[in-house]
């Protein structure tokens, strides 16, 4: 098997175009899951997991397709254990695109940000509440 087949694991994509509710779990090597809300007036994503260039389709749709239609997006990321440059790229993204507000970014999300220097650029909250308002 060619290297570049062996280093690349098989995933499974599922995407819809309705935003509320619905969950998305990406099923192969990697464990993640996508749920979004509405929630005044805002798309909450709820993303769990590990996210990386195997398992990134599903939140990048997610959050691609909620800065189209809603004016600000906000990422629950508590529940991510492991993200790299392909989740901070796609929050990058995300950003320029419109109004994207981090929610109690996991531990290793917020080193990632920090390290990276990410987390002066990123609107980083506490609770969606605090997200939404304003």
């Amino acid at each position: 098997m060619p290297w570049n087949e062996a280093a690349l694991p098989a995933r499974a994509s599922s995407s819809s175009a309705t935003l509320v509710p619905e969950q998305v779990t990406a099923h192969g090597t990697y464990e993640s899951e996508v749920r979004q809300y509405e929630c005044r007036g805002a798309c909450v994503i709820a993303a769990a997991g590990e996210y990386d260039m195997g398992s990134i389709a599903a939140l990048s749709e997610a959050l691609h397709t909620a800065a189209k239609q809603y004016p600000k997006v906000i990422l629950q990321a508590s529940d991510i254990t492991f993200a790299d440059s392909t989740f901070l790229n796609l929050l990058l993204l995300t950003h320029q695109t419109g109004t994207l507000r981090l929610v109690a970014p996991s531990a290793q999300v917020r080193r990632l940000l920090e390290v990276t220097g990410v987390d002066s650029i990123l609107d980083i909250r506490q609770t969606i509440e605090d997200a939404t308002a304003s």
